[in-house]
């Protein structure tokens, strides 16, 4: 299948790969909390060792292995937790792996040992603890709910539409020409208020949320989204490299399709959680 896909125009591989990928993630989100865990395990491992990938190219050794098993330890355990499943105090077994990373590098004979543990935390930081935080906005009312991890997704996909169809349109001033030239001002406010648009109508079919918090939620995807898209852009271009990975055709990688949904949980978590 991904041999036929990938022989198409890259259009014809957006379109197609869009679709699916859409299909999968409403359809695994909606169905129940167990398919929804199992997606996002999936992009969380599939997510680290595409980090880990990227980074090898300028020399960097992280140990794959060790951060995988931290990564997927502490999504797994986040979700237990939240299902009530398994005590929080628990979540103090990843101390010691975290810590077993330092002791394996004394027995691999590798340059820059600190640089690769360095990148080894990073790869779980910046993949597996916003999809580990992810389980909190699903299961804000104790029990699992699909509407505002959907409703997330949703104000996402607006505020990249808005800002590619401003921008093409309208854009002229450079939001951050030194990192990605193609991002304008215009894109930006017009990406944010098509998220707002979509987060007000998100109040009325989707309840779990009241409009002021949907609406807050849509400015911290508008802000926090685009500058996700900035810093995964930074990384790319410190690597000499054009994609995160070639796993999604047309697309990239996952890091390439995910950096706003990264970069916005922990702001999005941290707004319900206290507002």
């Amino acid at each position: 299948m991904s041999k036929k896909i990938s022989t198409l125009s890259n259009l014809s591989q957006r379109v197609i790969v869009g679709v699916l990928g859409a299909a999968i993630f409403v359809g695994s989100i909606v169905f129940g909390e167990w398919t929804y865990f199992l997606l996002f395990l999936g992009l969380t491992l599939l997510g680290i060792y595409e980090f880990y990938a990227l980074v090898r190219v300028q020399g960097i050794r992280p140990h794959r292995g060790a951060g995988i098993s931290l990564g997927a330890l502490f999504f797994v355990s986040m979700f237990l937790v939240e299902k009530e499943m398994m005590p929080p105090e628990l979540l103090f077994l990843s101390l010691p792996v975290l810590f077993l990373i330092f002791i394996l590098e004394l027995y691999r004979k590798q340059p820059q040992p600190f640089t690769n543990i360095a990148f080894t935390f990073l790869g779980v930081m910046y993949v597996a603890a916003p999809f580990g935080l992810l389980h909190t906005i699903g299961f804000l009312d104790e029990e699992y709910s699909w509407q505002p991890i959907l409703g997330v997704m949703l104000l996402i996909w607006a505020s990249d539409t808005g800002g590619y169809i401003f921008g093409k349109n309208f854009g002229k001033n450079k939001l951050f020409k030194r990192i990605s030239p193609g991002k304008t001002w215009e894109g930006w406010a017009g990406g944010t208020l098509l998220a707002i648009v979509v987060g007000y109508l998100l109040s009325f079919f989707f309840t779990n949320l009241e409009l002021y918090q949907w609406i807050g939620v849509a400015i911290i995807v508008a802000v926090f989204g685009v500058l996700g898209d900035l810093t995964e852009s930074l990384l790319k271009r410190s690597l000499g490299v054009k994609d995160s990975g070639t796993l999604l055709p047309g697309h990239g990688g996952l890091l390439d399709r995910f950096d706003s949904l990264l970069m916005a949980i922990p702001f999005i978590v941290a707004f319900l959680k206290i507002f």
